[in-house]
């Protein structure tokens, strides 16, 4: 009987890995979206980045039901529930490539909105179910580091995938993506297969029948995970918000920072080019850095493991901030040359770039270390908890906006400046792991 429940849990750990990977595909997917949109439509910066905030804001609507729904119908359920929405709302996405005038934007918003609940769904049900299924502590943040791991594959695929199908991105069409949609569109269908014909073991917290007094505890009567909550709304701003910026910076063919040369029609598509893969290079780093985290979390414990990297992500991203758009640097990744071929190796970046795609080594394991951090020591609570983080995931969408509005205000060249918004972020970030994650209500029966 043990035996069978050890198989049955590898399932279930490969099963949330996989969803895990789902939720970066399709979130990523939302930031080249939103440069195609800008520049099919001539609309400021922070009008772009809306199908970001769509995307994360839907967290805040559905954070709460969508724990009430892990709590009521299981994790198996909800996970069905979040892949069927899933593909609705990326089939609206799609939907929004065929029509050929600016109502093709807020079809696409709404699109966005409703894959928001799906991803919503799905981080509700993947984060406590592996840290479950690793028992809590170290070995519970260590399949959460792995999960991120084939989370940062995807995310980085789709960067990849959208810079080589989009070109010149001032010429780009919704429609040029596609291919991406329909590859999302075959991982919903697939996923909702394999989940509906697995065993997926449910939370041993089983409701109880009959009356209960009703608890006058929640999650919210612990200290430490209000400030982890606070630390998700701000890590998932700063993760989303270092690529989506330097995308923009990079590819920004006034300010021409990568100093290409050549006939003026192909500069911006090489630099649209090269600015997808310095991306997804950030995105790429930060699968490395998950798995490398997901290595040593059995031994380092998250508290020291988000410290480190809070320090040093502040001192990369100061250091780009100091370093302007000057410097220019050799940094590996794929780029387009004038004749269109693709080829891979060093391209000169600005020092500052390179600087920021370190980062993802850094935000690579912070996910994890505070959600293990924020939910320990919360027993029955946890699964409500979960809900609650989902509702603060909407950082995603509302730093970003708020970089991209400075960028707007300081007329489109302030693009480092927006980043002492991620210098913050980081700061808080530090002060949690140092301070505000340690319990001070173990007094409360869990």
């Amino acid at each position: 009987m043990t035996q069978e429940k050890k198989k049955g849990n590898i399932v279930a750990i490969i099963m949330m890995i996989f969803l895990f990977g789902m939720i970066s595909f399709v979130t990523n997917l939302s930031s080249p979206m939103g440069d195609v949109l800008k520049n099919r439509f001539t609309v400021p910066n922070w009008v772009g980045t809306l199908g970001v905030f769509a995307n994360f804001i839907a967290y805040a609507v559905m954070g709460i039901p969508a724990g009430i729904m892990l709590q009521k119908r299981g994790y198996k359920k909800t996970a069905l529930t979040a892949i069927a929405i899933g593909f609705v709302g990326v089939g609206i996405q799609t939907l929004s490539g065929t029509i050929d005038s600016s109502i093709a934007v807020a079809v696409y918003l709404l699109g966005a909105f409703v894959a928001g609940f799906s991803m919503c769904l799905l981080n509700t049900v993947v984060n406590p179910m592996l840290n479950n299924l690793g028992g809590g502590g170290n070995r519970g943040n260590q399949l959460i580091q792995i999960g991120g791991s084939f989370n940062s594959l995807c995310g980085t695929a789709v960067i990849v995938i959208v810079g080589v199908l989009v070109g010149d991105i001032a010429k780009a069409n919704i429609s040029d993506v596609f291919p991406v949609m329909y590859i999302a569109l075959v991982i919903f269908a697939l996923a909702f297969v394999a989940i509906a014909l697995a065993t997926i073991p449910e939370s041993q917290q089983k409701h109880e029948t009959g009356k209960q007094e009703k608890s006058q505890y929640s999650p919210l009567s612990f200290r430490h995970f209000i400030l982890g909550a606070a630390g998700i709304f701000v890590y998932v701003g700063v993760e989303v918000g270092i690529p989506n910026i330097l995308q923009k910076f990079l590819q920004n063919v006034d300010l021409n920072v990568l100093q290409l040369t050549g006939k003026p029609e192909t500069i911006g598509e090489q630099a649209a080019t090269i600015a997808g893969f310095v991306a997804g290079t950030y995105w790429f780093l930060m699968l490395i850095g998950r798995l490398a985290g997901a290595a040593i979390a059995s031994k380092v414990s998250a508290k020291n493991m988000l410290i480190a990297v809070s320090v040093i992500g502040l001192f990369f991203v100061l250091g780009a901030i100091i370093a302007g758009k000057g410097n220019l640097v050799d940094l590996p990744t794929l780029q387009k040359s004038a004749e269109g071929q693709l080829s891979f190796g060093l391209v000169k970046v600005p020092l500052s770039a390179a600087l920021l795609v370190l980062c993802g080594l850094c935000t690579s394991v912070m996910w994890g270390g505070i959600f293990n951090l924020a939910v320990e020591g919360l027993g029955k609570y946890t699964e409500k908890a979960s809900g609650i983080f989902m509702v603060l995931v909407c950082g995603g969408g509302i730093l970003p906006l708020l970089q991209n509005a400075i960028v707007d205000m300081t007329d489109g060249v302030g693009y480092l400046t927006s980043y002492w918004v991620i210098v913050a972020g980081l700061i808080y970030l530090l002060y949690y792991a140092l301070v505000g994650s340690k319990n001070v209500n173990k007094n409360i029966p869990v």
